[in-house]
């Protein structure tokens, strides 16, 4: 399978508790619920086609716990991500949580080496495996160079402090746009493959501008 991250971002790409108020208040949050203003039913559609791809979730424990209390009451069966989450096979990352916590029906606990766990993930069959929110996994799974795809849907907001989904010290990565769109509400949905990072110098030739990469 491969393995995507799908998250929402502000402008300055904060991922931190978009969704409610006392959705993740870790930290001192108190600005959650920042995107609810910004959310159409275009935004809708895009998150609705990313379960769409998925064969398997992969979730940090506070993301499962957050989604598990919400989604779980949502037995609408047109609801496309409601169906995802409540039927197909769930791994959460977490050392913590115990088998009778893990009741989300399909889901499964991941201990110990998460690379090395999500490596063996990524072997079975299947289209996706994909990871919604979960800032400190999408962030490991980042540095360790296991992320094939990321779907990012930006808000035109500022939030000004949060988890941030690349933040200081994230391993670095350039990316090809492989697929973009702007919403009705100003939001932009992205597709982004990552690729190897590199350099390079703007210097002036002849009276010309030109560009130069490291090898010449």
């Amino acid at each position: 399978m491969q393995l995507s991250v799908n998250t929402f971002l502000s402008l300055d790409g904060v991922m931190q508790g978009p969704g409610a108020v006392d959705e993740d208040t870790s930290g001192g949050f108190d600005r959650g619920g920042w995107l609810v203003p910004q959310a159409d039913a275009a935004s809708s559609e895009v998150v609705a086609g990313w379960f769409r791809l998925a064969d398997a979730i992969l979730l940090g424990r506070s993301t499962y716990q957050m989604m598990r209390t919400y989604w779980s009451r949502v037995t609408d069966p047109d609801n496309s991500v409601a169906v995802a989450l409540n039927t197909y096979p769930k791994h959460v990352v977490s050392s913590s949580l115990d088998e009778a916590a893990a009741d989300w029906t399909g889901t499964s606990l991941v201990r110990g080496d998460v690379v090395d766990a999500v490596r063996r993930l990524k072997e079975q069959p299947g289209r996706e495996l994909q990871v919604h929110g979960s800032h400190r996994l999408a962030r490991t799974l980042h540095d360790a160079g296991l992320v094939d795809v990321y779907r990012l849907l930006y808000f035109p907001v500022v939030v000004g402090t949060g988890k941030r989904l690349f933040d200081e010290g994230a391993v670095p990565s350039s990316f090809r746009v492989d697929g973009g769109e702007i919403l009705g509400s100003g939001a932009v949905s992205l597709t982004l493959v990552p690729t190897a990072f590199s350099t390079g110098d703007y210097v002036v030739r002849g009276g010309q501008e030109a560009v130069t990469s490291p090898a010449g």
